[in-house]
């Protein structure tokens, strides 16, 4: 069955090599490294293209014809990080998990993601040997090491997996599933606080297979995923642990590849990470990860190491690599099923779209209008009155503000707002002060005036909206521009890309019958689609993906998926180009997760010199009192910071101070 799938066969991409002669590679070694310099070349070649295995024969083979460590010689001839990678290659899978979790407990600094990396993805028989090492190379004990530098309930989580005690039978028992998703649910969403003590039981100790049947109950009963759950109940290390060991439970390929992933993307490469990945998956599952790498990213594995590393260090990376993935949008057999699980999940999950501002208690519009006032009149503005005020009402309670003002004070409190503050502040201040419609009308507006188009603001707005949000918006930017929204898009665009705005525009987004036969007709008809020549290809992509309710064209693109074994998205990506592609590609990481997908727009908002200071308010603005909270934990997931350290980071004074109270908190 779909569900319990999961990979059950190893691929790795390297293997024993053929025709192994353990001597006379210690000899072609010994001759790489002698006399003055060394033939690099020759030792990554060697040492990649042999097993783990083979490479323990070359090191007893080596010290049998030259009495010298082989180890001791690499590291003396070889330097930076090709010799950590080098040197990480020579050693046992068990012997090198010890030296990883020595070096995360030792010194001062606790290195929490690489204990979570390593006990939350080996199964039973690596725990008890990593166990077996650790003692042998050290003289202490794994565990009296991780509870010595760590506290708490991560602590306990750490303790139950170094115990290596999972069960590995396979057996399932239909009762114990409904008990377990009912303990978790109990344990968490249903009371105030959580258990945490059933959450480590559970996950800590119950099979692979049982805990996915239990995840899959779970949605059932708390209409949320085991994920949402644990980000809204858990926190800090703790919280990532669970996460870790949930995203392993259901494929530990999909986990590696979106840790790799962060390794590399941003300024700088973590390659402590990268090194350790590389190494430990390279003969069991590299060919998924680099398939999970490719659903999930759009871009191969191969080419993100080649454009982030260099010198030889690039080279024995990508010979453990195996190689670039074929960008026809063709799926190992694996991988599309995670790609159809991953729709499943999508079209399964009812997530619970949590803001950060919620309307004020005790709210006394007359009060504010009163304080705001004060906080502008006479020389010099309150500027932190305003923020504390605007901040943290909910937009309604800002429209009773607005009228208060006008008729107690007979102003009109946005051009006083407007002659007061300035520059970045006063377009944050004024957008939350707009209703929702004027605001979408307003941006919608900004983003055609003038020389340029921007174009990416257009396509965020119009596919992220409801239909009932884009007719507010197009009532209100008649009322305030007196030209229909659909006009100016026709005036400022053209082409393809100007029909599928307009079709957005139309807010003719149908819920068709959900029955399966209306799915394989829009099935049948992405699949024509697919084959048809690019013009042709655009127009019916528009007549699908801007006409159908998000809910059905869920369970398209995973019918898309099981019948044709490719990817929708790799698909936009290589047959389009330009606005429709990104248009298209906008649409679909919407329908699959639309916080995912503003979280990815805020991060390429503030990322690199510069930030995109109109594209961070339009975001923070228009999702506070809607899904920001969710969009925060999305952030944090794939980008490894919280959104409050990059506002932070990227942003400074009274226009930070109210960016950071939209946010709603450190995460």
């Amino acid at each position: 069955h779909l569900n319990y799938f999961f990979l059950q066969v190893f691929r790795g991409t390297i293997t024993d090599a053929p025709n192994f002669d353990a001597t006379a590679d210690a000899e072609a070694l010994y001759n790489a490294m002698k006399g003055i310099g060394s033939d690099k070349e020759a030792i990554l070649d060697l040492v990649t293209s042999r097993s783990n295995a083979q490479r323990q024969e070359i090191i007893a083979a080596y010290k049998s014809s030259f009495g010298k460590d082989l180890i001791d010689d690499l590291k003396y001839e070889l330097t930076g990080k090709f010799e950590r990678l080098i040197v990480s290659l020579m050693r046992t899978p068990a012997y090198h998990d010890a030296k990883e979790i020595h070096d995360a407990v030792k010194g001062a600094g606790t290195d929490e993601r690489c204990l979570i990396e390593v006990l939350a993805s080996r199964n039973n028989k690596q725990i008890h040997d990593m166990v077996a090492a650790y003692r042998d190379a050290y003289g202490r004990e794994i565990e009296e090491d991780i509870i010595m530098d760590t506290s708490g309930h991560f602590k306990k989580m750490l303790v139950v997996l170094l115990q290596g005690t999972r069960d590995e039978s396979g057996v399932v028992d239909a009762d114990l599933v409904e008990q377990d998703a009912q303990d978790l649910y109990a344990a968490g969403e249903e009371q105030w606080g959580t258990d945490e003590a059933k959450f480590i039981m559970i996950l800590g100790n119950r099979s692979m297979t049982h805990l996915r049947m239990v995840f899959d109950a779970y949605e059932k009963i708390a209409e949320t995923s085991i994920e949402d759950s644990i980000k809204s109940e858990l926190s800090g290390d703790f919280e990532r642990l669970m996460l870790a060991v949930v995203q392993c439970i259901r494929s530990v390929p999909m986990f590696f590849a979106r840790r790799l992933y962060k390794s590399m993307k941003g300024l700088g490469t973590a390659d402590n990470t990268l090194i350790r990945i590389m190494i430990c998956r390279s003969e069991i599952d590299m060919l998924d990860i680099r398939e999970c790498f490719r659903l999930r990213y759009e871009k191969s594995l191969y080419n993100m190491i080649k454009d982030d590393t260099s010198g030889d260090y690039k080279r024995t990376l990508l010979e453990l690599c195996g190689g670039d993935d074929d960008l026809a949008g063709e799926f190992f057999p694996e991988a599309a099923q995670i790609a159809y699980k991953m729709w499943e999940l999508s079209a399964m999950t009812k997530v619970q779209l949590r803001p950060t501002v919620r309307p004020a208690a005790d709210f006394d519009p007359a009060a504010d209008a009163q304080a705001l006032r004060k906080a502008m009149k006479g020389f010099g503005t309150d500027e932190d009155a305003i923020i504390e005020i605007i901040a943290k009402r909910s937009n309604a309670q800002r429209q009773e503000i607005r009228q208060a003002f006008k008729s107690l004070l007979g102003r009109d409190l946005m051009k006083d707002l407007k002659s007061e503050l300035s520059k970045n502040l006063e377009r944050l201040i004024i957008g939350l002060m707009l209703t929702p419609a004027e605001f979408d009308a307003k941006m919608m507006r900004k983003a055609m005036e003038g020389a340029g188009t921007d174009e990416h603001a257009l396509i965020e707005i119009l596919v992220t909206r409801s239909n009932e949000e884009i007719q507010a918006m197009c009532a209100a930017y008649e009322n305030a521009y007196k030209k229909s929204l659909e006009a100016a898009i026709q005036s400022d665009t053209s082409g393809h890309f100007c029909r599928i705005l307009v079709s957005l525009v139309s807010n003719r987004r149908k819920g068709l019958n959900g029955c399966s036969c209306c799915h394989s007709l829009s099935f049948k008809e992405l699949a024509d689609a697919c084959n048809a020549d690019s013009d042709d290809m655009e127009m019916k992509f528009m007549s699908i993906l801007c006409t159908r309710s998000f809910p059905h064209l869920r369970k398209v693109f995973q019918e898309f998926v099981k019948c044709s074994n490719k990817d929708i998205e790799q698909i936009i990506k290589k047959e389009m180009s330009g606005d429709v592609k990104n248009a298209f590609y906008a649409i679909v990481r919407s329908v699959k997760n639309q916080p995912s997908y503003f979280a990815d727009r805020l991060y390429k908002a503030m990322k690199g010199l510069g930030t995109d200071d109109r594209a961070l308010i339009r975001i923070m603005v228009s999702r506070s009192e809607i899904d920001l909270f969710n969009i925060r934990k999305e952030f944090k997931e794939t980008h490894d910071a919280s959104l409050h350290e990059f506002i932070q980071g990227d942003t400074s004074g009274d226009y930070r101070k109210t960016l950071l109270v939209l946010c709603g908190g450190e995460d």
